[in-house]
């Protein structure tokens, strides 16, 4: 059987630095140079079609026909001037990445000859196939319609040679079978009912925008490596592997050099980056060695979460370029840190102001009360939403140790925001809301300028943590698709933002002056949504007994968590806002119920098959040379001598043999197990025999490959083992 590891110098071709020339131009002259955004279409459109394209973007009007027509000859032209031949709706389907079909501008004309063309019916809508996307029931195989549809508040942009358009997609009968259609549906409601509770502190106020700002987590590994461990290739992270000596124990890597090879990598990806006009600013070393991080400048939710898909795009692009491989997976290895999408919220308006930040006058700090105390009062009602908006195979590796939140969803204010909302709560009268709520402390260290401490400390262990003037929800993985959790947080907060605006209204109509009433009801909101506010370590038994008596959710895995997208208070609160109904709600479930089932069906079968046919032969073949040798040692030692000498020998091929049947008994029992789980026809149910009674046997297996690994001679195991795969050099 041949040996997948690579010899040094295989290794060492395939780690060379792979120089990357920077274009000699600044980034801000080249910035959004592959976007079709404002000022190319200031360039290119019609004033006419300029400003109705303003007008869908910043009022949500629709284009007709006809302006669509000038749009996208327009679009046709600036593209084919950037190099484009052909063009595609690109879209979020419930697979959780992006789809896209490629059509060229091409068109016969007779007589051999052909033109350019791309009209408006073709920017505004398509008809992809989409019977093989998920869908969840609401369609029958036969009915293979859906529907792309283009969203002029993302612009297009260009990728290769090929226009890429923004689009929702949906299906024949209209039901949602992407993120984006529910995202931008949420970011209405939360705009209609934000801009309500704005108004009553600021007339000006026409307009309420969620931002989002992610940080996205990967780690490299190099392609050569990568290919010798089908684990890694075929499921996105290492179903086996001892721990390397040495790992992130000693913190060296976190923000520490980039190495050479990978700052490389990031330069071109940045460019590229830059060039598609995502605006990543932030890199550096993660925790765990080969991980890193990108970050942007927040932007509008819809446009941050089609950025972020693009990123992960880019990334894994130009990786390969560099002989690497960009993983995405929450957990690729066990035993260090693993992969989030830190994802910072706030709430920005059409007047500058930033909502969760405090301002500069007394009334702008009854506003930034206001909707804290909402958002606290939100995640309160539906952290169990929130937490099925972050629930997949891959997280639920994650979550709950190596600086991830745990799956009990809590929100962190920090000391200063405690010490007010206590103060508010122990007042009876509304001089409990008076005080400077921005207090500036400094850190007074000789020869080093003055340092202005923010208003909240940083609590990692916190699933959602209000960090000075947006909330990061921490708990989203790194693989995910973002618009699932920021849905999520749209829609609890605009229905906690309605029901503020009816608890004013009432207390308003007993005659109570608009502070008095203020005061009323945000002292109601602290008090009933103190359960869910917690300063202290999230990973600590003390807390997840404390939250059991809270009656806060702890479901540990995704199969459980999911139902709650069914339940009829769920449904209410997303029919309620016209985000999603009943029918797209179940759906959602059964297709992230079947996807949690096939990936843990695949991690078993390529278990099975590394075990059967890679880790035991290899087992044998050297267990066969221990045995060898101790024939051997008989034959040339005197029987008292041998006794000594072979007593650690046999000892360990005891061992190897111990290990090489509990594997076998393991595999066995596992393929056992999936089989009748294959039998069960409840989506539910499957998932729950993957998750209950295959998933812990692969950790069975794992662990006694482990044991193996560290026992067997190196040059004969098999697989790269993390002590090469985690060092980059």
């Amino acid at each position: 059987m041949p040996n997948f590891r690579f010899t040094a110098l295989e290794k060492t071709l395939s780690r060379q630095v792979v120089p990357y020339s920077m274009p000699k131009n600044k980034p801000s002259e080249y910035f959004g140079e592959m976007t079709f955004n404002m000022s190319a279409m200031k360039e290119y459109l019609t004033s006419e079609a300029y400003g109705k394209v303003r007008q869908a973007m910043e009022k949500g009007d629709k284009i007709d026909r006809k302006i669509a027509d000038q749009i996208a000859s327009s679009m046709k032209a600036w593209a084919m001037g950037k190099g484009a031949t052909h063009y595609t709706h690109w879209f979020h389907p419930l697979t959780g990445s992006t789809a896209e079909k490629h059509d060229a501008f091409i068109n016969p004309e007779g007589e051999g000859k052909a033109i350019e063309n791309f009209r408006g019916n073709e920017l505004v809508q398509q008809e992809p196939d989409a019977s093989s996307f998920p869908h969840g029931g609401i369609r029958n195989t036969f009915e293979a319609r859906g529907y792309t549809g283009w969203d002029p508040t993302s612009p297009a942009f260009i990728l290769g040679n090929t226009l890429c358009i923004p689009t929702i997609f949906v299906s024949y009968t209209g039901e949602a079978l992407d993120y984006k259609t529910p995202l931008l549906k949420s970011a209405q409601a939360l705009d209609h009912a934000a801009t309500a509770v704005c108004k009553m502190f600021d007339k000006n106020v026409e307009k309420v925008y969620a931002t989002l700002g992610w940080e996205q987590e990967y780690f490299l590994v190099d392609s050569a490596l990568y290919a010798a461990r089908p684990d890694l290739m075929l499921t996105g992270r290492t179903l086996f592997g001892h721990s390397s000596a040495k790992d992130q124990q000693l913190s060296d890597h976190y923000f520490g050099t980039i190495p050479e090879r990978v700052i490389e990598f990031m330069k071109e990806y940045e460019t590229e980056a830059h060039r598609l006009g995502v605006p990543v600013k932030t890199r550096h070393n993660e925790v765990a060695p080969n991980q890193f991080e990108v970050a942007p400048v927040y932007e509008e939710v819809n446009l941050a979460v089609d950025h972020n898909q693009l990123i992960m795009h880019i990334i894994e692009t130009v990786a390969k370029k560099h002989n690497f491989v960009a993983l995405f997976h929450e957990k690729p290895y066990a035993h260090v840190n693993g992969s989030g999408k830190h994802n910072n919220y706030s709430l920005s308006t059409n007047t500058g102001s930033n909502l969760f930040a405090p301002g500069k006058t007394s009334k702008q700090n009854l506003r930034f009360i206001t909707y804290m105390v909402n958002m606290v009062m939100a995640v309160h009602k539906y952290e169990d939403l929130l937490r099925a908006s972050i629930a997949s195979e891959g997280n639920d590796h994650r979550l709950g140790g190596h600086e991830a939140p745990p799956a009990i969803i809590s929100v962190f204010i920090g000391s200063q925001m405690t010490r007010m909302f206590d103060k508010i709560e122990n007042s009876e009268t509304r001089e409990g809301m008076s005080d400077d709520l921005l207090q500036e402390f400094n850190i007074d260290v000789p020869k080093i300028p003055e340092i202005l401490l923010d208003n909240t400390d940083r609590n990692r262990t916190s699933p959602f943590a209000f960090t000075g003037n947006k909330f990061e929800f921490r708990a989203v993985g790194s693989n995910a698709n973002c618009g699932k959790p920021m849905i999520a947080l749209n829609t609890i907060l605009a229905d906690q933002l309605a029901q503020f605006k009816v608890d004013m209204d009432a207390e308003m109509s007993k005659g109570n002056s608009f502070e008095d009433a203020l005061f009323v009801v945000i002292k109601q909101y602290i008090i009933e949504s103190k359960r869910i506010r917690f300063e202290g370590n999230n990973y600590s038994d003390e807390w997840r007994e404390e939250a059991e008596k809270r009656g806060i959710t702890n479901v540990k895995t995704t199969p459980l968590t999911l139902n709650t997208y069914i339940e009829d208070r769920i449904v209410n609160l997303f029919e309620r806002h016209n985000i999603l109904n009943r029918r797209e709600l179940e759906a959602r479930r059964l297709i992230r119920l079947e996807k949690f089932t096939k990936k843990v069906q695949i991690e078993s079968r390529i278990m099975g098959d590394m075990a059967t046919n890679h880790i035991i032969p290899i087992a044998i073949r050297y267990q066969n040379t221990l045995i060898e040798n101790v024939k051997g040692l008989k034959d040339i030692l005197d029987l008292q001598t041998y006794g000594k000498v072979s007593k650690n020998e046999l000892e360990m091929i005891t061992r190897i043999s111990n290990h090489i049947s509990e594997i076998k008994k393991g595999v066995d029992q596992m393929i056992n197990e999936r089989k009748q789980a294959n039998l069960i026809e409840d989506e539910l149910q499957q998932a729950m025999a993957y998750d209950e009674k295959v998933r812990p046997l692969l950790e069975y297996i794992r662990r006694h490959v482990d044991k193996l690994e560290l026992q067997v001679d190196d040059e004969l195991w098999p697989l790269p083992k993390y002590r090469e795969l985690l060092f980059v050099k």
